[in-house]
């Protein structure tokens, strides 16, 4: 049994399920994220594990506890809500200080942890301020501070990253993820930014509509997306309508008029699939002999990689060429594409789930 536990969790609003059957273990010391579009449910999930929801159906146990109808107070969770909700009238000290005063903890040993968290997120020098004179990712390691001085055994993130600006959004989720690290906390994050989820997560929950889509670690869900959605929604991915005709060793897959061997991991009924390749997995060759070729039809320019749409006989394939110093082929120039069987996947023959703005 995981440290944290939610079995069969679902919550109607009437007839609409905001979360249906939600199934999740989370061990010890795990750093979860739940990540998905806007209105997947992700949200509501966690408000339901503080305590700020009634789930309709389902139970929620920490440590062996049922918590499933406990208020949020009994629960003891640190939250760190999105719009951090600090005190303007109080000094980041008192800030901190506030729930070890709820706690009637003593002074001395209220500023012995204070002293003790602030140095954790490297605001000791900044301890006599108000949240106003502070920049947002101050105000943000303040909030976590304040979650965190309570030892809590789990902390909840609520978009935690996304009031800032981008530079200081990468530079946090380094320092959040290294925050959570010292102390060991149990941690659930709900963010729609699935670099963030990739970069600091040790498991990723994908949510759509609701329900649990997949869970795994970065990398494998990455690299081996389970349907349409992921591969699309979890970074970026070409789709490529494909025929398919079982044989002992493998996948025969006709792309346009290109015939592909796709290693067999499993089995794939004849008939219409779906081919998923990223576009950093292509890569650009000579037309002759090439898997697909075309002309190259926009061309944009992302710093550390060019971003190329090539208009092929299968469709617009987006190819990511990294900054190597020479620029790619220019807008209508033909181009070959080429990549590795192993790098691509086969996906069933479905209609892409809209992404919910």
């Amino acid at each position: 049994m995981g440290f944290l536990q939610l079995e069969q969790v679902s919550k109607l609003y009437g007839e609409f399920a905001a979360v249906r059957d939600f199934d999740l273990e989370i061990e010890r010391g795990e750093f979860i994220s739940l990540l998905g579009p806007s209105g997947c449910g992700k949200t509501t999930t966690l408000q339901m594990i503080a305590g700020l929801v009634t789930p309709t159906n389902g139970r929620i146990t920490l440590d062996g506890r049922d918590i499933t109808r406990e208020k949020p107070a009994r629960r003891g969770l640190g939250v760190v809500f999105q719009s951090y909700a600090l005190f303007p009238h109080m000094t980041v000290a008192q800030n901190v200080a506030f729930g070890l005063e709820m706690r009637k903890v003593a002074k001395a040993e209220r500023d012995r942890q204070v002293a003790e968290i602030l140095s954790l997120v490297k605001l000791t020098s900044l301890a006599d301020r108000y949240p106003r004179e502070m920049s947002g990712g101050q105000r943000q390691r303040v909030a976590i501070a304040r979650a965190l001085v309570i030892k809590p055994p789990v902390l909840l993130l609520d978009e935690p990253l996304s009031n800032l600006d981008a530079k200081l959004r990468e530079e946090m989720q380094f320092e959040l993820r290294r925050i959570q690290r010292v102390v060991g906390i149990t941690t659930i994050m709900v963010t729609h930014d699935q670099a963030e989820a990739l970069s600091i997560s040790d498991r990723v929950v994908v949510m759509e509509g609701g329900k649990i889509t997949q869970v795994d670690h970065p990398y494998s869900l990455y690299e081996h997306p389970k349907n349409n959605f992921i591969s699309s929604f979890v970074g970026k991915s070409n789709f490529l309508a494909a025929r398919a005709m079982n044989e002992a060793t493998g996948v025969s897959l006709r792309v346009d008029n290109t015939d592909l061997k796709i290693p067999a991991t499993g089995s794939y009924p004849g008939g219409e699939l779906c081919l998923s390749v990223r576009p950093e997995k292509i890569r650009l060759t000579d037309p002759a002999g090439a898997m697909l070729h075309g002309p190259v039809s926009s061309r944009y320019f992302l710093g550390n990689h060019w971003l190329l749409s090539v208009s092929t006989p299968a469709g617009e394939i987006s190819v990511a060429v990294a900054n190597l110093g020479a620029p790619p082929p220019s807008e209508g120039d033909i181009t070959g594409l080429t990549w590795n069987i192993e790098e691509c996947r086969v996906l069933a023959a479905e209609q892409e789930s809209a992404l919910q703005s």
